[in-house]
């Protein structure tokens, strides 16, 4: 995944010495202060991100620090408001696919036989496309919108839950205190929400931090295709994509300030997730 890409050069950019905490502190305050600029957006700006405000095309100034696109929209608001679209639309996906590919997988692991192949068979086949094609093939079909991204985002994904969730019930059906309680005459879905399931939570967080990283590059990629929201709507991969055009004109501030979002907001879920990762896999060493 782009993720493990990401978080291997994270972790050759950070010091040697790194802890797990350290790691998940720095990456949750990254984190929390890009939330926290996207909900609190109306008292950090006076700007509409969806009306012109000024003449296009202006450098960064004090009256509009991070300057105007090219139909005179404040890029300060779009920045701010831009991290709603995209945290709604990352987190909305990421639990669609975490809800549906943890079901599944219970589902596969826990009965076996042919429930477990056919859903093998379907979900291999989804995870054999590439991510982002896969997601503009969707995209393409449902058409542009916020849910309709979020939906095609979803849908790339479950499979990776599928696959991790699956393997563990596998292993987890066999224990003797899950033979117990089916003996005891528990129903299979009480096993799998009682017994099985909270088993699998640490690996399933793992995947939900690391989901979001590679979740924020494909929502990016397919706004900056035209295939996630509908303009004027504020999201950094459209503005992105509006900007690229003007960059060689030494319109810089364009693309500089979406793209610097974008990597912040990877790099700091990309420190949460392997932080996490190494907190609740201890077994796992780290070289």
């Amino acid at each position: 995944m782009v993720s493990m890409n990401v978080t291997r050069l994270i972790g050759r950019l950070l010091p040697q010495r790194k802890t797990p905490h350290y790691l998940v502190f720095t990456g949750g305050l990254i984190v929390a202060s890009i939330i926290i600029m996207s909900l609190i957006a109306p008292l950090l700006t006076e700007y509409d991100p969806t009306i012109p405000v000024a003449d296009p095309l202006l450098p960064p100034s004090p009256e509009h620090p991070l300057g105007t696109n090219n139909l005179g929209y404040d890029m300060f608001s779009r920045l701010l408001y831009g991290g709603r679209t995209v945290l709604y639309i990352v987190i909305l996906s990421t639990l669609m696919s975490m809800i549906a590919g943890v079901s599944l997988g219970l589902v596969s692991g826990y009965y076996g036989g042919y429930k477990d192949r056919v859903l093998t068979l379907i979900m291999d086949s989804v995870y054999s496309f590439p991510d982002v094609i896969l997601a503009i093939a969707i995209s393409i079909a449902l058409g542009p919108g916020i849910y309709n991204a979020a939906i095609a985002i979803a849908v790339v994904y479950i499979p990776t839950y599928f696959r991790m969730v699956r393997g563990q019930a596998l292993v987890l059906r066999e224990q003797g205190y899950v033979v117990a309680a089916h003996m005891l005459g528990a129903k299979d879905w009480w096993i799998m929400v009682r017994y099985i399931l909270p088993n699998l939570l640490p690996v399933v967080v793992v995947v939900f931090t690391l989901n979001i990283t590679d979740a924020i590059l494909t929502e990016a990629a397919l706004s900056f295709l035209g295939l996630g929201v509908v303009p004027p709507t504020p999201d950094w991969g459209y503005d992105l994509r509006a900007g690229q055009t003007y960059l060689p004109s030494g319109y810089w501030w364009l693309v500089t300030f979406p793209g610097l979002m974008i990597m912040v907001l990877v790099i700091g879920f990309s420190l949460i997730g392997e932080g996490l990762n190494d907190i609740l896999n201890p077994r796992i060493s780290r070289r």
